[in-house]
Formats: C-alpha cells, sequence, structure tokens
C-alpha cells in the first residue's frame, strides 16, 4: 500500500499515517520549571501569601514568581 495523496473522482484524499513531529510530542516530557504562572495559579499562591483578599478582582493582579 502506497501512504500519501491519493487521487480518487478527481479528489485529494490522504491515505496513511502521519508521523508528528517532535517539538510537538508529549508535553509531559518537559521537566523544566515554568517561570510564568497562569491567572488561577497566581491566584493560589498570592492567597497561600496572604495577600489575597475575596474583595479582589481578578484582572490586574500583581506578578509573582513561582515557589
Amino acid at each position: 500500500m502506497m501512504y500519501g495523496l491519493v487521487n480518487r473522482n478527481e479528489r485529494a484524499v490522504w491515505s496513511g499515517i502521519m508521523s508528528q513531529h517532535a517539538s510537538l510530542k508529549s508535553a509531559q516530557k518537559i521537566a523544566t520549571k515554568r517561570n510564568v504562572l497562569k491567572r488561577f495559579e497566581r491566584i493560589d499562591l498570592l492567597r497561600k501569601r496572604g495577600k489575597w483578599q475575596p474583595s479582589d478582582r481578578g484582572v490586574g493582579i500583581p506578578k509573582t514568581k513561582p515557589e
């Protein structure tokens, strides 16, 4: 069986298995520590540090460094 584009009835149809680029492989293999936190992670960190009040909004929160 030949892999690649096959012309059937004037339509191009993909036939076969595509490979995946190495940079798109599982993100679980990345073991480095992230420098940028998501909003909910930043809010959780501010809560742990006691710098977050229940009345505070999630917009415009200060930058935080991961522990």
